[in-house]
């Protein structure tokens, strides 16, 4: 038994060493820094931010000391994530606000804006970064297959419905969490739902290609009115977002040295959405795509202006929003 488990090991780090070389770690992504402050007086809303991508950025986001409104489905846990994060020790913080906000329920995204809407004068930023992950076919409780109706849909009618308070607080700001798996879907526009056929991983880029669209539609709509969105890809990040991949157990240590070695942890995740959040060097830049805080040049499908206009008119008719 000691023998083979040896065996394993030897063979494991040869393994990991010759995919060391053969695929190096992502570009490490700039920590960047902002001066003390910056964020002072500002409110900024991040969806999913009890873990991963989103906790990180609220983090970094408190200690330029914005007012950070957490929105997350799991009220625990986002009160969890808020004790770690103001128990950061070494700089004056913003302030924390939890609301809860079930991107897969239309009635409480509507719920959670008119919240906004009543307690907020102004929102200064809109992160847009909650999702799920190749989940095993489930409908929201709207009728909508899960990925689409979490990762587009649901921010979709959150953002519209506080659109009006963004244009009232300009120069604002909408950020948007898209994946470089965007590549490999195309939007269904025959079957939206996946009724007929439901491909997990297909589902997935079809939202994220559908995160884009939103962004190439959403600044076009606002040009003008003082308000930006932008979109990113932050490459292979260790969070929860891949709890429904299935990896075989024995496999399990092997990909847990391997992310190590090769995928971001969630503070290099968040550099480009806080850089679009808050870096003076995007201000009144609309419309784009980031990775590392850089532009990135997308695919034609993902600047296809006719696609991201018809995809804006169903999904309106799908969330319910009148002309």
């Amino acid at each position: 038994m000691a023998t083979a488990i040896l065996i394993a090991a030897v063979v494991g780090g040869g393994v990991l060493l010759v995919l060391r070389r053969l695929f190096p770690r992502q570009n490490a992504v700039e920590m960047r820094r902002y001066p003390a402050g910056l964020m002072r007086g500002k409110t900024v809303i991040v969806t999913g931010a009890n873990c991963g991508i989103g906790k990180a950025l609220a983090g970094e986001l408190l200690k330029l000391q914005a007012r950070v409104i957490m929105a997350c489905r799991d009220l625990r846990s986002a009160t969890e994530a808020a004790r770690d994060l103001r128990g950061q020790s070494g700089t004056e913080l913003g302030v924390v606000v939890i609301k809860h906000l079930d991107l897969a329920s239309l009635t409480s995204v509507r719920k959670f804006c008119q919240e906004i809407q009543k307690e907020e004068p102004k929102i200064d930023v809109l992160v847009n970064n909650a999702g799920v992950y190749q989940c095993p076919y489930a409908k929201t409780e709207d009728g909508f297959e899960m990925q689409l109706g979490v990762n587009h849909l649901g921010h979709f009618l959150l953002t519209h419905l506080l659109l009006d308070l963004l244009k009232s607080s300009a120069p604002s700001r909408v950020v948007v969490v898209s994946s470089k798996l965007y590549k490999y879907g195309h939007v269904n526009f025959d079957d939206l739902n996946s009724e007929r056929n439901y491909n997990k991983a297909f589902c997935y880029s079809q939202s994220k290609l559908a995160n884009l669209l939103f962004t190439l539609e959403l600044a076009r709509r606002l040009e003008g009115s003082g308000v930006t969105v932008n979109a990113l890809t932050p490459g292979i990040v260790r969070t929860r977002l891949g709890r429904h991949v299935r990896v075989p157990v024995p496999a399990k240590p092997l990909f847990y040295l391997a992310s190590l070695l090769f995928f971001k942890s969630p503070l290099e995740g968040a550099q480009t959405p806080l850089y679009l959040a808050c870096s003076p060097e995007v201000e009144g830049v609309s419309g784009k795509c980031f990775a590392n805080c850089e532009e990135e040049e997308l695919l034609a499908k993902a600047t296809d202006g006719q696609a991201a206009q018809r995809l804006w008119e169903v999904s309106r008719k799908l969330v319910g929003l009148k002309d």
